[in-house]
């Protein structure tokens, strides 16, 4: 719960962050005279604004906190310029770039906005966001209390949804993957293209069986599928994933290839085929939509690969699809990798490279340009010793 006082009364409710931030502790109603150079110094000292006014104006006036914390203050810009000056590894630079953008989205996340138990907004010239809220939070009983930023994602996330994205299948051929919330969506399209290209194992002539561990929106089992594999057993732990999956291979018509099982990793069986696209990047994610990219420790991918070899039919192989950013940050040597795979009793019989093409990787701006600039995603081909 959180609460705020209000005409000389104090009022409570309930609090709701995906991210798991706790209720803020100081609040302030704000309206629309709240301007922003007050409302960017109230959020720096820890100042939630619980706002009443007008949406369209509380819209602008998170964007206006955006444009102040995007574009620091001279003094801030010379203290950047030192740091970066003491700055010698891609690592200190991965870690400085995390702290910045949580410092961001605290800063961000203090701008709330009142929500009616019908997932209703109240304020002037709000939008209708039922479905959007009902989407992510289901049913609610009482009114509840969101932060601003938090919303817009969810509006956003309602739309992909709706609309889908555009994924290259086989032979020009675009099919749609229909994002949810809190599940990674597949806009990075060249992994998926690793996937339709590699040569399928022999194996599969035989059991034409394959399993896609990590499921996420179900990119990988519906391209599997499309390359006529009869039987895609697809895993996942996570419920959001579960049922993004779930809908999109519905969409599709492909119930009777691909089944869906909650498991950590592997299935009981074993498949001809093991697919697996785990977080990139060993670090701690810190909000739902990040377990897609962060992966502390490793922990799937060293799951995934200390396993691979128990699940392989003969003849089989395991498909690791991973990009190189971690080496290039300083999070993880290729010599480890390799050795993972030589301790998992595992051996490389080919490896299929690819470059991102997506906009992090051109624009120089980016805190992380020059390890994005040499980054290469590969689909690593594993079979048992």
């Amino acid at each position: 719960m959180i609460q705020w006082d209000e005409g000389g009364q104090i009022h409570s409710a309930k609090w709701h962050s995906e991210n798991g931030i706790a209720p803020h502790q100081k609040i302030q109603v704000a309206d629309d005279t709240l301007t922003a150079d007050i409302a960017y110094r109230l959020a720096c000292e820890g100042t939630a604004m619980l706002y009443k006014g007008d949406f369209q104006n509380a819209r602008q006036l998170l964007q206006a906190l955006v444009r102040r914390v995007d574009k620091p203050s001279k003094k801030s810009t010379r203290s950047d310029r030192v740091a970066k000056e003491k700055t010698k590894t891609p690592l200190d630079a991965f870690n400085l770039h995390r702290l910045a953008q949580s410092q961001r989205a605290r800063i961000l996340g203090m701008v709330l906005i009142p929500i009616n138990a019908d997932h209703s907004i109240s304020l002037r010239r709000a939008p209708d966001v039922a479905r959007a809220c009902l989407e992510v939070y289901g049913e609610k009983a009482e009114p509840y209390v969101i932060s601003l930023r938090e919303l817009l994602g969810v509006i956003s996330a309602h739309e992909w949804r709706k609309k889908g994205v555009p994924v290259l299948a086989r032979d020009d051929e675009e099919i749609r993957i229909h994002p949810h919330y809190g599940v990674f969506s597949p806009i990075r399209g060249e992994y998926i293209e690793l996937v339709l290209k590699a040569p399928l194992p022999i194996a599969l002539k035989q059991n034409s069986i394959a399993f896609d561990v990590g499921v996420g929106t179900g990119v990988l089992s519906v391209v599997l599928a499309i390359r006529e594999i009869k039987k895609i057993i697809a895993t996942d732990q996570d419920d959001r994933a579960i049922a993004c999956a779930q809908d999109n291979i519905d969409r599709l018509r492909l119930n009777e290839q691909i089944e869906i099982q909650k498991t950590n990793l592997f299935p009981t069986a074993k498949a001809a085929l093991i697919v697996c696209n785990p977080p990139w990047l060993p670090a701690r994610p810190s909000s739902s939509l990040e377990h897609a990219v962060y992966d502390l420790d490793s922990q799937m991918l060293r799951g995934f690969l200390s396993k691979l070899k128990d699940h392989l039919l003969p003849g089989g192989e395991g498909w690791l699809i991973l990009s190189d950013l971690a080496e290039h940050l300083g999070l993880r040597s290729r010599g480890e990798l390799l050795s993972w795979f030589d301790a998992a009793g595992l051996k490389v019989i080919a490896r299929l490279d690819t470059k991102p093409q997506h906009q992090k990787v051109f624009d120089k701006t980016d805190a992380l340009h020059a390890a994005r600039s040499k980054e290469v995603t590969s689909l690593w081909r594993l079979v048992t010793k």
